[in-house]
Parts: C-alpha cells; structure tokens; sequence
C-alpha cells in the first residue's frame, strides 16, 4: 500500500485534506504527522495551510520541520496547498517581509487595493470563491477540462521568478499564477479539497504521479 503523509505544523484543516485524499484513493494509506522520520518514509507529500506567512514558518522552524521539507521535495511527489505553496517561494511581504524556503525562486505579493472588475464593480479582498484555472501541460491537469473552476481563499499571491515555473493562473481580476510546478514539486493556491470534482481529479492525478513531467 502506497502512503502520503500530510504534514502537521498547526496551521490548517488537516482532516480536510486527510478526507479527501482518503476519498480520491481509498487504497492509499494517509498520515497526518509532524515526525520528519515518519514525513521521510511516505511515499508521497502533501503541505497544505491556511493564515498568516510568519505563523508558518515559525511553526516550521520549531518542530523542526525545515530540513525534512526541503529534503523530501527533492525526490518525493510533493504538493504544496494555499499557504503551503506560497511558503514554497523565497519570500513574501506579509507581516512585514518573511523569509521562505525558496524551493521556487519568487515572491508573494498581496493583492494591490483598489480591485475593480470589468464592468467596475469592486472586488474584495481576499480573493474568496470559485474562479477559472487556465492550465500549462501537466500530468496532475489529467483528465480536467481548462478553465475549470476551484475554490480560492487567499489575499496574496505567487509571482515566480520564472515564467517556466508557472504551470495554471487564474484572474483576480489580471492574471496571476495560481499552479507553481517543476520536476516532482507541484503546488496550488487553491483548495482541491473543497473544489469538488476538478479537485478530487487532482488529488487523484497526484496519487498516482510519480513526479516525472
């Protein structure tokens, strides 16, 4: 039997995410754990989160949960959810300006205020609801229809250094990259686990990817 570990720093609906990969595969094995000998082991990784930058990597720096992640996202199928793809990229603004693990070189940004739609109707911040992906090739995009709709939660968003590690964007409302991949990484700004099918489809293609591109 085949294991992902969901990786356990306090931030975030584990249970979640936990119940919807059990749902995409029920023959996979799913553990919630905060052990770096237990997160080493499984045979695929998921890092999820929701709140605030400085609060994550606190949290990382104090479970000692640094080295494993940059460990394991070397040669394990890994995903990164919401939070836990932006804590992917080398820095972001929030709480002032928080360093990252700069597994993606790039940036997190907030979303500039005013935010106008087409017709000038203001939107809100944070960007929360169903909104179009617009997808690159990718094994994990298997079987999803572009411009399929998942569910955002998030007032920052990823700006890349390369444009080649952007792999979906959405529009809020100018495009932004919502999907970061490269080798066996791949993340979302989105939550495949309230996303419906579109999102058990992920969850599913990610069970099954054996992080080749």
């Amino acid at each position: 039997m085949s294991s992902v570990a969901v990786i356990d720093y306090g931030m975030g609906n584990l249970h979640s995410i936990a119940k919807a990969l059990q749902h995409a595969d029920s023959r996979v094995q799913v553990i919630i754990s905060a052990d770096p000998k237990v997160i080493q082991i499984a045979d695929r990784v998921v890092f999820p989160g929701v709140g605030a930058m400085r609060d994550c990597m606190q949290a990382l720096h104090e479970l000692d949960l640094i080295d494993i992640i940059k460990r394991v996202a070397q040669d394990k199928p890994f995903l990164g959810i919401c939070l836990g793809m932006q804590a992917l990229l080398t820095d972001s603004e929030e709480n002032g300006g928080i360093a990252c693990l700069n597994l993606f070189p790039g940036h997190v940004r907030r979303f500039a205020e005013p935010l106008h739609d087409d017709q000038g109707q203001p939107l809100k911040i944070p960007h929360m609801g169903w909104n179009r992906v617009k997808q690159k090739p990718h094994p994990l995009w298997q079987n999803i229809a572009q411009d399929s709709r998942f569910y955002f939660v998030h007032s920052y968003f990823a700006m890349p250094d390369h444009e080649r590690d952007s792999i979906a964007s959405s529009d809020y409302p100018e495009p932004f990259s919502c999907a970061l991949a490269k080798d066996n990484l791949f993340a979302v700004q989105f939550h495949p686990e309230k996303s419906q099918t579109v999102g058990l489809h992920l969850l599913q293609n990610f069970l099954r990817w054996d992080g080749a591109v």
